[in-house]
C-alpha cells in the first residue's frame, strides 16, 4: 500500500511539473495531455526496472532501454521520436530548474541508428531542381523564387505559403516567421533568393498582404507540392521529392559545411535540439556513402 501511495505522489508531482512547463512554454491542453501520457509511461517503465527510481531520477540507460523497448514493441518511428523529444524537454526543464544537475539525453546511444532518416538530396540535385522553372514566364519566376526561398531559409511549407510581404526586411535580407506554437523567429536569406524576390515583387500584381496571393488568400500547400513535383520530373529526379525535402537539404547541407547544430536548430524553429540532431545522422550517413564510393577499400 505504501509503495502504491508513493507512486501516486510521484505521478502527481510529475503532473504538477508539467503544468508549470505548460505555462512557461504556452502549451495547449492537448500537448500537455500527450506529454503527461508519454512521461507517465516512461515513469512506470523506470519503476519496473528499478523500484527506487522515478522519471525524475532516470538515467541515460533508462532512456536508452525504454526507447529500445518501444522499438521492440513495433511502435512507429514517429511515435518513438515524439517520446524521445518529450523526455529531452522534461530533462532540460529539470536541469534548468536545478532539480537535477545533469542532462541524461546527451548520453543516450544506439537507439537512433535504426530510425528512418529524412530523405537526402545532393547539392547538385537541389541546383538542378531550382533551375527547372521556365523563368521567361511569370509563373516560372514565381516558382523559381519559391524554390530559392525554400532552400535558402529551410521554411516549412505552411510557413512559406502564408508568408506576408510585411514579414520581409529587404534591407537586412531577413524574414520574420511565426512557426509552431506561435513562436517567432528571424531567418536570413542570401543574395540568390534576394535576386528572385525582387523579380517576383516586380511582376506580382496584387494588393494582398500575402507574398504569394491566391483567390482564397494565400498559396496552398498543394500548389507548392505541384511546383516541386513538376520541377523534379522535368530534371529527372527519382524518386520525386516532396517540398519538405528542401527543408531537409537546407539543414543537412548547412551541417555538411560546418554550421553549428544550435544555429541550425534556431533557423528551423525546433523546440528541442534532439529534433535537429537527426540531421547529423543524415550528414554522417552521406559522408560514409561518399567515403565508400571514393576509397579503394570501400567497394566490395
Amino acid at each position: 500500500m505504501e509503495d502504491t501511495h508513493n507512486q501516486t505522489d510521484t505521478e502527481t508531482k510529475i503532473e504538477g511539473i508539467l503544468q508549470r512547463m505548460a505555462m512557461l512554454y504556452s502549451w495547449s491542453k492537448l500537448t500537455v495531455e500527450a506529454y503527461l501520457r508519454d512521461l507517465l509511461a516512461f515513469h512506470r517503465f523506470v519503476l519496473d526496472a528499478k523500484p527506487s527510481s522515478t522519471a525524475l531520477l532516470a538515467t541515460a540507460q533508462h532512456v536508452t532501454d525504454y526507447l529500445a523497448y518501444l522499438q521492440h514493441k513495433g511502435l512507429a518511428t514517429s511515435s518513438i521520436q515524439r517520446q524521445r523529444s518529450a523526455m529531452a524537454t522534461w530533462f532540460h526543464y529539470l536541469q534548468n530548474e536545478k532539480m537535477r544537475t545533469d542532462f541524461p539525453m546527451q548520453d543516450v546511444v544506439g537507439v537512433m541508428s535504426s530510425f528512418r532518416l529524412p530523405k537526402y538530396i545532393s547539392e547538385q540535385d537541389v541546383e538542378a531542381l531550382i533551375q527547372a522553372p521556365d523563368t521567361t514566364t511569370n509563373k516560372g519566376i514565381r516558382d523559381r523564387f519559391l524554390l530559392e526561398m525554400m532552400y535558402a531559409t529551410g521554411l516549412r511549407v505552411s510557413e512559406l505559403a502564408s508568408l506576408k510581404v510585411a514579414d520581409i526586411n529587404q534591407k537586412q535580407k531577413t524574414l520574420r516567421v511565426i512557426g509552431k506554437g506561435n513562436k517567432e523567429r528571424e531567418i536570413p536569406y542570401g543574395e540568390q533568393a534576394d535576386f528572385w524576390l525582387k523579380k517576383w515583387l516586380k511582376i506580382r500584381k496584387a494588393t494582398s498582404v500575402f507574398l504569394f496571393p491566391s483567390k482564397k488568400g494565400h498559396l496552398s500547400r498543394q500548389t507548392l507540392w505541384r511546383c516541386v513535383h513538376n520541377c523534379a520530373i522535368l530534371v529527372g529526379l527519382s524518386p520525386v521529392p516532396s517540398p519538405h525535402v528542401l527543408r531537409h537539404a537546407f539543414a543537412t547541407h548547412l551541417l555538411n559545411h560546418g554550421a553549428d547544430l544550435r544555429a541550425v536548430q534556431t533557423l528551423l524553429g525546433h523546440e528541442n535540439i534532439t529534433t535537429t540532431e537527426i540531421y547529423t545522422h543524415v550528414s554522417r550517413s552521406q559522408l560514409y556513402d561518399e567515403l565508400n564510393k571514393a576509397h579503394p577499400m570501400g567497394k566490395k
